[in-house]
């Protein structure tokens, strides 16, 4: 599989990258074997690149992640792992977590964005995974901590950078505007930009995806299929669109797209997958893989042909927007 350089770094990763929210429990159980043979299943498909975060399953993600890579060659990967949710002691346990991951809430999520508190939960995350390292740390959602995280937690991770305890660093957010700020205004080399570059949403455009490229730094797309109605080949209705129901409008929109890809020989999935590397400032696209199949599905959508066509076709007929750059990202083989 190609791997991509995080610009001004020595971090490179796979084009595709392991997301680890799922085996955290997100919305479901999911099998400790399960998730196990879904990193075994991308190790051998080449993937190289794992995401996690101690928000994921109040550390659940982080031990699986850690016991299914700790005994593979520790230069031939990749993790990244978040900052600004610390795990502390729950006082008032009601027996499940509430914010969807379907475990035990013994521990609670606490904000916290400080340098001390960034320290912290990089400590944590290495005891948790039982990892000598991460490769890459991002600050965790911090829409409403712009200050603390511009002024803090970022510096802190620059002096770590700096000091080559870590590779890269940066943000990762469910919005566009905030992540352009941390590449304008902060040390960050790269943005974990969720569900904002996609078939359905070129938001991104406007402000991170131009500071990217006018300084030299790179994003992870996450969130490429918007929660579910870019997953499948025909969309329908009941379908999630950002966590939810999709309207009825989008989903027309997304079924319109779908017939395009038929036409071009490829699906709407596979679109969405590939989609994000028409930016050259994408890397890497991440998606969440639960088990051995949806590894194995996505591995095959993403080394599916999709036509440089299809792009120019979607850009014609005002699905998408007419400013996409025109080859820009074509993703070579490998």
């Amino acid at each position: 599989m190609h791997h991509r350089k995080i610009q001004n770094t020595q971090v490179t990763v796979t084009e595709l990258g392991f997301g680890a929210s799922v085996i955290g429990n997100l919305y479901r159980v999911t099998p400790a074997d399960d998730a196990s043979a879904a990193v075994d299943a991308a190790w051998q498909a080449g993937i190289r690149y794992f995401d996690t975060a101690p928000h994921y399953g109040l550390g659940l993600s982080e031990r699986r992640i850690g016991a299914a890579l700790r005994d593979r060659p520790r230069e031939e990967y990749v993790v990244s792992s978040k900052v600004g949710r610390l795990l502390v002691p729950n006082e008032h346990p009601r027996g499940v977590d509430t914010e969807g991951f379907v475990v035990r809430d013994d521990l609670r999520r606490q904000w916290d964005f400080s340098r001390d508190g960034v320290l912290l939960s990089i400590e944590d995350t290495l005891q948790r995974t039982g990892l000598d390292r991460l490769d890459i740390v991002y600050l965790h959602d911090p829409d409403n901590h712009w200050r603390q995280a511009a002024d803090e937690a970022m510096p802190t991770l620059a002096a770590l950078r700096d000091q080559g305890v870590i590779g890269a660093i940066g943000a990762g957010m469910n919005q566009s505007a905030m992540l352009a700020r941390f590449l304008r205004e902060t040390a960050a080399d790269v943005v974990m930009l969720a569900g904002r570059y996609t078939l359905l949403d070129q938001s991104a455009l406007d402000d991170v995806l131009p500071a990217a490229r006018e300084l030299g730094k790179s994003v992870v797309a996450v969130g490429v299929f918007n929660s579910g109605l870019l997953s499948r080949d025909r969309p329908a209705e009941g379908m999630k669109y950002d966590y939810q129901d999709a309207p009825p409008e989008l989903v027309a929109r997304a079924q319109a797209i779908a017939q395009v890809c038929a036409a071009h020989g490829t699906t709407l999935p596979a679109a969405a997958i590939a989609f994000p590397h028409t930016h050259p400032s994408t890397v890497n696209v991440t998606l969440g893989m639960r088990d051995r199949e949806q590894v194995t599905r996505n591995v095959e959508l993403h080394r599916s042909t999709v036509p440089q066509a299809l792009w120019d076709d979607l850009r014609h007929q005002g699905l998408i927007r007419a400013d996409v750059p025109t080859g820009g990202g074509l993703r070579p083989t490998g």
